[in-house]
């Protein structure tokens, strides 16, 4: 049995299908949905297909640490707020600073300084207060430099959960993604361990290769009875490109987030 909700990107999985039948295909398996940059869909069709949204991308553009990319990540959160509602769709992501179509940071920064610290803790502080009025979650995502999005600040999972600790706010939790996490910090299960009271998600691949669980280095199982152990029912979402058929890429998925009956 499993006692997490399950969620799939629906960026990543059935590829060769419209967006809209794509959600719709996860949804009929029995899974929340995911979805990213919400300006290039088409919110009147998402909203017909009757799936549960889980976690979209809060944002458009704008950064956490300077003043003017502060300005504009607070201006479209609030249009990403207003998509939202329309989608009933509980939590928003956001990064340390926007990312462009291939990952990489718009404003790209090796060292993040005191000054970028400060900076990131007030954005972010502005930002819960608008989930709190808006009764959503906005949640901050750690991910890699060393693979996917180098020269991202505020990256590692010590960061994002130094930065949601900071601004302590239950509309403001953490985006724990593990197949970020493994390539940059490894040792998951202490990591769940210490994040877990500020997670809002969890979402999941395997290392090499952002694939389903099963296909690499990271054995989920054990992952998955550690949450189970402190816990968690909570989402764990897929962020995997699957590496044949969608279909049995997400059963996969599911059978490692399965837990066995108890005696």
């Amino acid at each position: 049995m499993s006692r997490f909700r399950l969620a799939a990107s629906a960026e990543m999985v059935f590829l060769d299908l419209p967006f809209e039948e794509r959600v719709r295909r996860i949804a009929d398996l029995g899974f929340e949905v995911e979805l990213w940059d919400w300006t290039t869909k088409d919110l009147d069709a998402l909203t017909r297909t009757g799936a549960t949204f889980s976690s979209m991308t809060g944002y458009v553009r704008g950064t956490l640490a300077d003043p003017d990319g502060a300005g504009e990540l607070l201006r479209t959160a609030e249009r990403s707020l207003q998509v939202a509602e329309r989608l009933d769709c509980p939590r928003l992501n956001v990064h340390g600073t926007g990312l462009d179509a291939e990952g990489l940071p718009v404003v790209a920064s090796e060292v993040a300084t005191p000054a970028m610290w400060l900076h990131a803790a007030r954005t972010l502080t502005r930002l819960a207060e608008l989930g709190e009025r808006a009764g959503r979650v906005f949640t901050l995502e750690n991910l890699n430099t060393a693979v996917d999005h180098p020269g991202t600040p505020f990256a590692s999972a010590a960061d994002t959960l130094a930065l949601v600790e900071a601004v302590g706010s239950p509309h403001l939790r953490l985006n724990l993604d593990l197949y970020h996490a493994q390539i940059g910090e490894g040792n998951l299960i202490q990591l769940v361990e210490r994040a877990l009271p500020l997670v809002g998600e969890i979402q999941v691949a395997d290392v090499p290769g952002r694939r389903e669980p099963g296909t690499g280095e990271i054995h989920y199982p054990a992952v998955a009875a550690a949450l189970d152990r402190l816990g968690y029912t909570g989402v764990v979402g897929l962020e995997a490109w699957a590496s044949g058929d969608p279909v049995q890429a997400l059963e996969r998925f599911r059978a490692a987030f399965t837990l066995p009956a108890p005696p």
